[in-house]
């Protein structure tokens, strides 16, 4: 459909608190002749009060706005279930304020440096239940989705950990945490396995390197007793 609209015409309501990017905004799509603006907004309440009124087929919404921001207003106008279409158009782009936009529900992310063809294109896109993401925005949802996940130990695994990093044995750990010896041995298998490692010189050296372990543990640098 893009660049074809077979005579639909796409009715769209544009929210920003900044009344001059938003006039912009405006002006940029009302060039298009099958873009029609049925509202305006300047806070993210109004944007949820205009799309219950009038259903547009995309709601344009800026991210931080005053009264209610723009991840919030997106929750609510999905959670109104009309068939409007929730698309972010901002200056931000970070991994935080990306992943709470779209688990918000919003289909779409622009930054505001995107041109008329890209806008128009994307509120086209948007309509037809289509994601569409800038593409600096894409790449850093790629990113950080081939980013491994972080190494995550129970309490009780970095106080063995720590033990380990204090050069005791599988016993004195045992003695100092008053759990059997057979128990530190089954919590040093999991140690291992979240870290990738074979043994305990390693898995205190990864644990640092993490952060898991605060440089300085181990004060006599011996974590090879067994």
């Amino acid at each position: 459909m893009s660049g074809d609209t077979s005579g639909d015409t796409l009715r769209v309501v544009v929210v920003d608190d900044h009344s001059v990017m938003r006039a912009g905004v405006v002006a940029l799509l009302a060039a298009d002749a099958t873009i029609e603006i049925v509202g305006e907004a300047g806070d993210g309440l109004a944007a949820v009060e205009l799309v219950e009124r009038l259903e547009p087929d995309v709601a344009l919404l800026d991210l931080r706005m005053p009264v209610l921001g723009g991840v919030a207003a997106t929750a609510r106008i999905v959670a109104l279930r009309t068939r409007t279409r929730v698309l972010i158009l901002t200056t931000y782009d970070t991994d935080a304020e990306i992943e709470s936009a779209v688990e918000a529900g919003a289909i779409g992310y622009l930054l505001k440096d995107a041109t008329r063809e890209q806008l128009v294109d994307a509120i086209r896109s948007a309509a037809r239940g289509q994601t569409v993401l800038a593409p600096r925005v894409a790449e850093r949802l790629v990113a950080r989705m081939r980013r491994p996940a972080p190494v995550v130990l129970t309490s009780r695994e970095i106080q063995v950990l720590n033990a380990v990093a204090d050069g005791l044995s599988n016993a004195d750990i045992g003695a100092r945490l008053v759990i059997a010896e057979a128990t530190v041995k089954t919590h040093l298998l999991r140690i291992f396995a979240k870290l990738d490692v074979s043994d305990r010189t390693h898995a205190v050296v990864t644990a640092i390197e993490t952060g898991l372990l605060p440089r300085g543990e181990g004060g006599d640098g011996n974590a090879t007793r067994g």
